[in-house]
């Protein structure tokens, strides 16, 4: 009856013009059975409402309602509504030319065609869109719950028993998904032509119930990491958000607990394997629990009572309860992708997420959207809340290490190996003789006589040498004396003025 169609990101076909029906439905069982409750809301892409019905369903004579905790409804009210046949049509006048969302797409389908089938109608595939699938695909989050996937998103409210909560939630979901965070169709949806069908009977809607003031458990389940449970994914998530819902209102009962077992075992699920997806479910709540190192004497009174009724107390007997201290709890404002991405960082961080402002939230966390004169971020200062900006939200709140700019000049990079070994000193050159000193500087007036002397000495030889050559050459015998004495006196002298001073 709804086929999922495949998503892509932004380079895909823009969701542009295309409305969306939100399909919500409440069952007698897990497994495709009867429908006791229907709901179905078409928004326009700008988020107006185009329509919407809710209404509960006989499941027939004869056919066992199912256990109220599976949605909330006596018998005698299922008494009093119409059959399915009444919401057929008003389902698939609504349905028609958009696509089908739902969270949790498989389940929901699976019973629609199973009732249609009972009436012998024969609907065209219809294009759908599961939420819990898209939503794993664009933000990543401990679990993907309708409640914990719409508090990231910052859909207000908190989707309650009533399936038209659940339809509300399901369709601001797919605006979401296909607006800020920029999902497209991967092909075009092609929109069949549904058939009319009609048959007598007035709708019955159950009437909407506020949520009360949120219990630490129900805050403490949308942190708590868990997934499909065995083979069947649909069937896995059905089970594990009903477990969820019955657990968070922290009064877990006996006969709660019976009823979640014989719902288990009629959709075909061993004893052995929902113990183990007990066990898992309250040790992960005992992880959270303990995440902040803080666990008051109610908070360790709820998960006691809890792992208790579920016969697991041996799981959280050794809990320490009473410990001082104030757990981290933050508030994040803002509507653009990037708000969202940080409130699913804050759960799976395991940390609290706020949904509104107290005198306990110890951060404030806002994106661009949020103005400067936003009346809570002068209260949350009042409060003693850090406020601060979803770019250094996670530096500040310890998600991330401080990034610290790199120096203008990077030092030389030295390998590990080189800089551990020290680097040997040249070898010394062995001299073959001893080492003459340094030469002793000489003062400016002893260096004048030296050359002066030198330049005499050398006045000298250059007479001698003239003699000599004059003598071969006929001058006379006294003369060549003279000359001789001459260049033997300037020798002296030169020799005397040249003399190195005494030390």
């Amino acid at each position: 009856m709804i086929e999922s169609l495949p998503l892509s990101g932004p380079g895909g076909l823009p969701a542009h013009g295309v409305d969306f029906t939100a399909v919500e439905i409440r069952t007698t069982g897990l497994r495709p059975g009867h429908v006791v409750e229907l709901a179905a809301v078409r928004v326009r892409p700008d988020g107006s409402v185009a329509g919407e019905f809710t209404t509960l369903v006989n499941p027939g004579r004869g056919v066992p309602s199912g256990s109220a905790i599976a949605h909330g409804v006596t018998p005698a009210e299922l008494d009093e509504a119409p059959p399915f046949g009444a919401a057929l049509g008003p389902l698939l006048e609504l349905c028609q030319a958009s696509v089908v969302v739902a969270h949790n797409l498989p389940f929901v389908a699976g019973f629609l065609a199973a009732e249609a089938a009972r009436l012998g109608v024969r609907v065209p595939a219809l294009p759908g869109v599961c939420t819990l699938a898209a939503a794993q695909s664009v933000i990543g989050l401990p679990n993907y719950r309708l409640a914990t996937v719409a508090h990231a998103f910052g859909v207000p409210g908190t989707p309650a028993q009533p399936a038209s909560t659940g339809a509300r939630t399901a369709a601001q979901l797919a605006l979401a998904l296909f607006g800020k965070h920029g999902l497209t169709f991967a092909a075009r949806p092609g929109f069949p032509v549904l058939p009319t069908y009609g048959v007598p009977g007035r709708l019955r809607p159950r009437a909407d119930v506020s949520p009360g003031a949120q219990s630490w458990m129900a805050e403490v389940v949308e942190r708590v990491t868990i997934g499909p449970v065995a083979g069947d994914a649909a069937l896995g998530y059905a089970y594990l958000d009903l477990l969820a819902g019955v657990v968070s209102d922290a009064h877990l009962t006996h006969d709660e607990v019976w009823a979640l077992a014989a719902l288990a075992t009629e959709a075909g699920l061993p004893e052995a394997h929902v113990r183990t997806v007990h066990e898992q479910f309250v040790a992960a709540l005992r992880d959270v629990a303990e995440a902040d190192g803080v666990v008051t004497t109610s908070e360790a009174r709820e998960l006691r009572q809890v792992a208790t009724a579920l016969g697991l107390a041996e799981l959280v007997g050794d809990l320490p309860s009473g410990s001082g201290g104030k757990p981290t709890r933050v508030l994040v404002l803002g509507t653009t992708a990037a708000a969202d991405r940080f409130r699913a960082r804050v759960l799976a961080e395991g940390v609290q997420l706020a949904k509104k402002l107290t005198a306990t939230v110890t951060h404030l966390v806002r994106d661009d959207t949020v103005a400067a004169h936003e009346p809570r971020l002068t209260r949350a200062a009042e409060l003693g809340a850090t406020v601060v900006d979803v770019g250094a939200a996670p530096v500040v709140l310890g998600f991330e290490a401080s990034r610290r700019e790199p120096p203008s000049v990077p030092p030389p990079v030295v390998p590990p190996a080189v800089a551990a070994v020290p680097r040997p000193a040249p070898p010394r050159r062995q001299l073959a003789g001893p080492v003459a000193p340094p030469p002793v500087p000489q003062p400016a007036g002893r260096l004048t006589k030296v050359v002066g002397g030198r330049v005499l000495m050398g006045v000298g030889l250059l007479l001698m040498f003239s003699v000599v050559l004059a003598m071969f050459g006929g001058t006379p015998l006294a003369a060549g004396i003279f000359v001789a004495v001459l260049g033997v006196g300037a020798l002296l002298g030169g020799w005397w003025i040249a003399e190195p001073a005494p030390r």
